[in-house]
């Protein structure tokens, strides 16, 4: 209620604790016009958000109410599945300013008589009547008028003609008003008992709607949102009597509806909520540590399929960005955070959050070390060759830049710098005096760096004769070759590589002399003809199985230089490598096939000389009519086309170098459809209940039975509607069934591969017939489960690395619940925050953090009750990696 041309504010508060985003709020005036059509200088729409209370306000400015504005409103808050609503009335009061001029008639119940304003000056204004034509109509004093009469006995095309001569301005409402006035007063007969206003069931539970009729032989039609429901498994009709019920079995949250029960031209309506349960985290986060640049990647399962969770990091929501850092991922009840590239700054909490419940892990990033294979060595070369700095790290992402003098290094057509892989590469082509100096390597991101120094030799040879060129410069041989080594050997060959010497003079270096001989003799004999100018070679036409004994010369013109020689004599054979098997992961578990589908399993493996390869199946050789193997050198690949039950079992392969040998095994389990139960048989009845029994199928598909689908169908109409589905036992008893009906009921197998193609029927059939006895339940002596404390899996010794956590665990039962103390050497651990114990369903876990030589000793468990104690022991060693 408030006074002509006041400002009004109508505040609408809704709780954002449980709502993961903003809220849809519409505001609507009447039934069916949305003010946010209407808004501008006269009527405002506000909303804000405060962050600590967690609270959204929305508010609605009325400014300078008119006479006009007053009416019912509405305010509707929606949020995904969710949904409210508030209703309210607006009063306007015309004394508290002046004096209003008499309006003339009166009109009954709360529509008045007023002539119209002129509208559209104000985009705000909520006055619609300056849509009517403007007229001015003089409404003489006399009786009052009752426009609902006058409206009721007109015919529909009078209706404008009577709003204009009364000034009505919201015709639309008032003729849906007579509407359902028209429909009120023709009472419905065909229902006794109606639907309620509303329903609500939680999502996976069964919800019954029931209606009464008068004709106990009226057929009726269900509705869904205006669509006709048909029966099926999860849409069932009865009739009993007088009453028409509609059973949804496994509500879900599309069931959430408008639903209609119809019969001839009578219809009864009601609305069904269907509540979802909390979502529980099943499986929590873990604390993780990881290196900068590695991926990350944090996951929990929860108890509903489809479930939204909320990922924060310290508090802030996480969301997808272009940048792709974070990713989230559903599979099932796993949902996956994954950050690319981890950086420092990524390092904090994180918080997984439901409806009912969340998860927080800590995320730890350390700066990657990095390891270099092989540093850059300094360099002395001549005038126009070429010098080569070279450096290889252990990431190969790492880049670097080249510096000479402290000045770094740009490309040009002579100096070029190269990236591939780990090996970073600085190359000058035609080697300067100037390009003389210190040349460094600096890995980006890190504190170090790695340097060489490039010494120009400058030879001058003047044309003069010989013997004053070696008077002025006196010639002298080379230092000997180094690091001579061998890289690879066969039955006749070796390759051999070494480096330059390390000092090579004023003569020059004409090239190099390599030489064998066998064991025990003095005979060198000359690899090649001539001299090789390379710093590697490989020697054919070697004697087998001889040792030989290889050395390296320089020369240049003064003579050969020191041999640089192996200091072993080397066997020409080929280097066996001993064989070995690289099982991957996914067959390192039963590999399971359904019937029909193909099997291709490729099997790497090492070994030299090229292995023998050799397959098993059940310790006996392999069928290779229907079953395909290839062999390479690296290794072997078995394909089944179309795979049977047959071709179930272990297969073994070996893998076979000389007299060395690996062996490996892989089970494959090739699996069908089931058949269906034996022996269905109808155990007792009483009430509305049947007790069923049945025997396991005889062919269970080689897999474990899942479980069983019952079902039940009326002898009149023989149509199947479900009753239990994944039932374990092989006995369940079904209830609420019909009085007056007859039943048959049959028996799906279920598995890994579904349900069994035929299922198994009750020969006979059940009558339900009216009770006419109590049902006195036979008395049972009350079981006492008590007992104390027993570890049904006890402590056992571990080895731990440290820096990293570790957990000891075992595994407890008694009754009532036993009170757990965890104790390191006799001390009680409960108050350490070094330390967190969990139990789960009787598993008891200790987690020690990040342990170090000071978390060596002996560990304890001790679980009590009223009746007894229970210790479990184990030894903890920490090792320094």
């Amino acid at each position: 209620m408030c006074c002509l041309g006041s400002d009004i504010i109508f505040t609408s508060r809704v709780q954002g604790t449980n709502i993961l985003r903003k809220p849809t709020v519409r505001w609507f005036k009447g039934k069916w016009m949305d003010v946010s059509s209407k808004t501008g200088a006269h009527l405002q729409l506000k909303e804000t958000y405060d962050r600590n209370s967690k609270v959204y306000t929305f508010e609605m400015h009325i400014i300078q109410a008119k006479s006009n504005d007053a009416g019912g409103y509405r305010c509707e808050v929606t949020d995904k599945d969710r949904f409210d609503c508030c209703n309210f009335e607006l009063t306007v009061h015309g004394e508290c300013l002046h004096k209003q001029t008499e309006r003339k008639g009166v009109l009954r119940d709360r529509w008045q008589v007023g002539t119209s304003t002129d509208g559209g000056e104000e985009a705000g204004e909520l006055d619609f009547s300056a849509l009517l034509k403007k007229r001015n109509v003089k409404v003489e004093e006399g009786p009052k008028i009752d426009v609902w009469e006058i409206l009721q006995n007109a015919p529909p095309t009078q209706y404008e003609k009577i709003a204009f001569q009364y000034g009505i301005t919201d015709l639309r409402g008032m003729l849906k008003r007579l509407k359902q006035m028209k429909k009120d007063e023709k009472k419905g007969t065909a229902f006794l008992t109606k639907l309620a206003g509303a329903y609500q069931v939680d999502k996976g539970q069964t919800m019954k709607l029931m209606v009464e009729v008068a004709n106990p032989d009226a057929e009726v039609k269900w509705l869904k949102n205006g669509q006709e429901l048909h029966p099926s498994g999860r849409f069932i009709f009865e009739n009993i009597g007088n009453k028409r019920m509609l059973t949804i079995n496994h509500c879900s949250l599309a069931d959430d509806a408008a639903y209609q029960c119809v019969l001839g031209d009578e219809k009864t309506i009601t609305e069904l909520f269907v509540r979802e349960p909390p979502v529980l985290i099943t499986h929590p986060l873990e604390d993780q540590v990881v290196m900068a640049g590695e991926r990350v990647e944090f996951e929990l399962e929860v108890s509903e399929e489809g479930a939204l969770v909320k990922w924060e990091r310290n508090g802030q929501e996480l969301r997808r960005e272009e940048t792709f850092k974070y990713r989230f991922k559903k599979d099932g009840k796993k949902h996956v955070l994954f950050i690319n590239e981890a950086t420092k700054e990524d390092a904090g909490h994180y918080t997984a959050k439901t409806n009912g419940d969340q998860s927080v892990a800590e995320l730890l990033v350390q700066e990657k070390q990095l390891e270099v294979y092989q540093d850059i060595a300094d360099l002395t070369v001549k005038a126009e060759e070429q010098a080569v700095f070279k450096c290889e790290v252990s990431d190969e992402k790492v880049k670097g830049t080249w510096f000479k003098n402290d000045v770094e290094v740009i490309p040009n057509n002579r100096m070029q710098i190269t990236h591939i892989g780990r090996i970073h590469k600085l190359v000058i082509d035609n080697v300067r005096p100037e390009d003389e100096g210190d040349y460094t390597f600096v890995p980006d991101g890190f504190a170090f760096n790695l340097s060489a120094k490039l010494n120009f030799l400058e030879v001058k040879i003047d044309y003069v004769p010989r013997q004053v060129l070696t008077d002025s410069f006196p010639a002298a041989p080379t230092s000997e070759p180094t690091n001579l080594t061998v890289e690879n050997v066969s039955d006749t060959a070796i390759s051999l590589k070494w480096r330059a010497p390390e000092k090579v003079g004023a003569a020059g270096l004409d090239g190099y002399l390599v030489e064998y001989c066998k064991e025990g003799s003095n005979d060198w004999v000359p690899a090649q003809q001539g001299l090789t100018d390379r710093n590697s070679i490989l020697i054919h036409d070697l004697p087998t199985g001889e040792r030989m004994h290889f050395r390296v010369r320089a020369i240049n013109m003064a003579g050969p230089s020191a041999a640089a020689s192996l200091s072993q004599p080397v066997t020409i054979r080929e280097i066996v490598q001993r064989p070995r098997i690289c099982l991957p992961r996914n067959l390192r578990q039963k590999v399971l096939k359904v019937v029909g589908e193909s099997v291709n399993l490729l099997i790497p493996f090492q070994g030299k000389p090229r292995p023998v390869v050799s397959w098993l199946k059940d310790g006996q050789p392999l069928n290779l009519q229907d079953i395909t193997v290839r062999n390479s050198d690296s290794d072997t690949i078995l394909f089944i086309r179309s795979a049977e039950r047959g071709h179930s079992g272990i297969y073994q392969l070996q893998v076979e170098v000389e007299s060395a040998q690996d062996t490996a095994s892989i089970h494959i389990q090739v699996i069908d459809r089931p058949g269906p139960p034996v022996a269905v048989k109808i155990r007792e009845v009483w009430g509305l209940n049947v007790a069923l029994s049945w025997l396991p199928p005889k062919d269970d598909g080689n897999c474990e039975i899942t479980g069983y689908t019952i079902q039940k169908a009326d002898k009149k109409t023989m149509e199947w509607f479900v009753v239990y589905e994944h039932c374990r036992r092989i006995e369940c008893s079904v209830s609420e069934l019909v009085v007056g009906n007859e039943y048959f009921f049959r028996i799906f197998t279920e598995n890994l591969c579904g349900l069994s193609e035929e299922a198994a029927q009750s020969k006979d059939s059940v009558y339900i017939q009216k009770p006419g006895t109590e049902y006195k339940p036979p008395s049972y002596k009350e079981y006492d489960f008590t007992e104390p404390p027993k570890f049904t899996r006890p402590l056992i010794d571990r080895s731990v690395i440290c820096g990293y956590n570790a957990t000891l665990s075992c595994a407890v039962r008694g009754t009532p619940k036993p009170k757990v103390v965890w104790c390191k050497n006799q001390v009680d651990l409960s108050g350490d925050p070094r330390y967190r114990m969990f139990s789960n369903q009787g598993v008891l876990t200790l987690e020690i953090r990040k342990p170090s030589s000071f978390d060596v000793g002996i560990y304890s468990c001790v679980a009590s009750n009223p009746l007894g104690e229970a210790r479990s022991n184990c030894k903890l060693e920490v090792r320094v990696p």
